[in-house]
């Protein structure tokens, strides 16, 4: 993958990682980061679809609620479909880490309470 390039899978996909259902999409895309020494540092992110636990998302409702009408992508919607996908991405790209969440966790974790 190269560029802007995102790779879209809508069959065979991963379970949610979250809650370990099934998904509907698998999207992976382009992310970069700066490390402590403030270098760029290039990757691919990737990211699921789950019903279950998106369903609050207001990004990702548009596009769940297509699902929800017409099941798998279809080629009359094809155009739709892309746009969608391409706004849902948009806004998971954007999305940061909650520190103070990661930070709670962690301490679970040290305290083997996870």
């Amino acid at each position: 993958m190269g560029g802007d390039t995102v790779l879209v899978k809508v069959e065979q996909t991963p379970p949610c990682p979250q809650c370990a259902g099934a998904t509907l999409l698998l999207a992976q895309f382009p992310y970069a980061w700066k490390n402590r020494h403030g270098d760029d540092v290039s990757g691919i992110r990737e990211t699921v679809l789950c019903p279950a636990c998106h369903h609050g998302d207001t990004a990702a409702a548009e596009l769940l609620a297509l699902y929800a009408v017409d099941g798998q992508p279809r080629p009359e919607n094809l155009d739709v479909f892309g746009g969608l996908v391409a706004a849902w991405v948009e806004a998971v790209r954007q999305r940061t880490v909650d520190e103070e969440a990661l930070a709670a966790e962690f301490e679970l974790w040290t305290r083997g309470e996870l």
